[in-house]
């Protein structure tokens, strides 16, 4: 039987302050270190095939995180783009760029796709996303602000937590979720193919 890949990907990358806590480090210490993990999943799912992937980046109310925290966060979230833009990827940064906590390093990507390379996958990454903010642009445009990505098939968080933390809500409607007890800085290959071996045992009926 062929294997049910799945076409879009969600990644909540969570655990960075609890990994940074348990190795004696400051907890704005731990966004720095989920930079390589992200970069190795990239190179898994193109082995893979997949077409598309979400990854969080931060949220509104991630802001309201001590001082430094948030500017490690942020840099963080600028040093994945700049390291991106070398590799092969269509890039769509989601995020409130009229807020104070944007980066304007990353407006130049905001709410479009932009390419870098062969663009040999879609990634959307979200930066000072907020849910409510993305579903109340349809009352005034007609469109939510992240119309730009499709529905999610597979939504994978690290960190332990079961829950979707305000994880683009109308994307996720009928997404599989699959939790990884490990913390995001502790990435292995296998979590990801644990995932994908669990999606493609899932029975998807969408409702039907």
């Amino acid at each position: 039987m062929k294997k049910r890949i799945p076409h879009h990907i969600g990644i909540i990358p969570d655990g960075n302050r609890r990994w940074a806590a348990e190795h004696g480090l400051d907890k704005k210490d731990g966004y720095s270190k989920g930079i390589d993990p992200g970069f190795a999943l990239y190179e898994l799912m193109l082995a893979e095939g997949i077409e598309e992937a979400t990854f969080y980046g931060f949220t509104k109310d991630n802001n309201k995180r001590p001082a430094l925290q948030r500017d490690a966060f942020t840099d963080a979230c600028i040093k994945a783009v700049q390291l991106l833009s070398h590799r092969d990827a269509n890039l769509r940064v989601i995020g409130n760029v009229n807020s104070p906590a944007f980066p304007p390093e990353l407006e130049c990507y905001a709410n479009q796709q932009v390419l870098f390379g062969a663009g040999k996958i879609n990634l959307n990454f979200l930066v000072n996303y907020d849910w409510k903010w993305d579903l109340q642009q349809a009352l005034k445009t007609g469109s939510i602000a992240s119309q730009g990505i499709p529905r999610m098939d597979l939504i994978i968080r690290w960190g332990g937590r079961r829950r979707l933390s305000g994880f683009l809500p109308v994307q996720s409607v009928y997404s599989d979720i699959y939790v990884v007890d490990d913390y995001w800085p502790d990435f292995k290959p296998q979590h990801f193919y644990d995932a994908l071996e669990w999606y493609h045992n899932c029975d998807v009926t969408l409702g039907g």
